[in-house]
């Protein structure tokens, strides 16, 4: 006859080594996830000296380096990113940028201030200013993010240097945000604009389609707004018949253009 009696053993022995497996294996998690949250520092001090400013409320300049990338690993939500701040950044850096062209150029036109607003608060500017602040160095991210070049690539800091600006702005108001954007991101304006507002961006595009085997980009006039003596043209830009891009301009021309610089923005190009 079998012994029941061992096999019962065997089986309660089994139960108690895949127990003991299973929480091994939770405590070795939770020792990853509190190494990674105890190397989640900021050096404050060195970043004050950098940005020219410093904050009293450390939580709202932690937060808005915060990337999405290290929530996991600090059991944090998508709400505790930098992500809010970069949208209230935005804004603010738009108003600081147009009133400060405002001010300069009382004899432009709104459209020609809008153009040059665009250019200097775009992706690639924004990520210019942000590596040469080497802002990526305070930036919190996870480990794989890290590695794979996440501390300048322009996507990742351009936004950083928003949410910066958004939390300057909840701490001093505009007056200190404004004066940040003058001193950082309009530093150069006057080159960044002539360097700037005469390329051909849609020779750029094409350049990179036809460089990828993707065609020739193609205009569409969306919408013509207005008396003839003062149409208003919106121009969409596609390439393999999708939507990359949207502008709009005095003439068909100048629309095709800020469509084609629109689709490089988007393109990260």
């Amino acid at each position: 006859m079998f012994n029941l009696s061992f096999f019962k053993s065997a089986e309660k022995g089994n139960k108690a080594e895949s127990g003991w497996f299973h929480w091994l294996r939770f405590k070795q998690k939770k020792e990853i996830i509190s190494h990674q949250v105890s190397n989640a520092k900021i050096d404050f001090e060195a970043l004050y000296e950098v940005i020219g400013y410093k904050f009293s409320k450390q939580p709202l300049v932690e937060q808005s380096l915060k990337h999405r990338s290290i929530l996991p690993s600090l059991q944090q939500k998508r709400v505790d990113s930098n992500e809010r701040l970069e949208l209230l950044g935005d804004a603010v850096l738009g108003l600081a940028v147009t009133q400060f062209l405002y001010c300069k150029y009382p004899e432009k036109e709104e459209g020609d201030l809008t153009s040059m607003k665009s250019l200097l608060v775009s992706r690639k500017v924004l990520a210019r200013v942000a590596n040469r602040l080497k802002l990526g160095n305070f930036i919190l991210l996870s480990e794989s993010e890290t590695k794979s070049g996440g501390r300048t690539r322009a996507s990742i800091v351009a936004d950083a240097l928003e949410s910066l600006i958004g939390a300057m702005y909840l701490e001093g108001g505009l007056e200190v945000a404004s004066d940040f954007v003058v001193k950082h991101v309009l530093m150069n304006y006057e080159s960044i604009l002539s360097e700037e507002i005469y390329k051909n961006f849609k020779s750029i595009l094409l350049e990179y389609t036809q460089s990828r085997n993707l065609g020739t980009p193609f205009y569409i006039i969306r919408s013509e707004d207005g008396p003839d003596h003062d149409k208003v043209f919106t121009v969409e830009v596609r390439i393999q018949n999708k939507p990359v891009g949207c502008g709009t301009g005095n003439s068909k021309k100048r629309a095709e253009q800020k469509s084609a610089q629109d689709a490089l923005e988007k393109l990260n190009i």
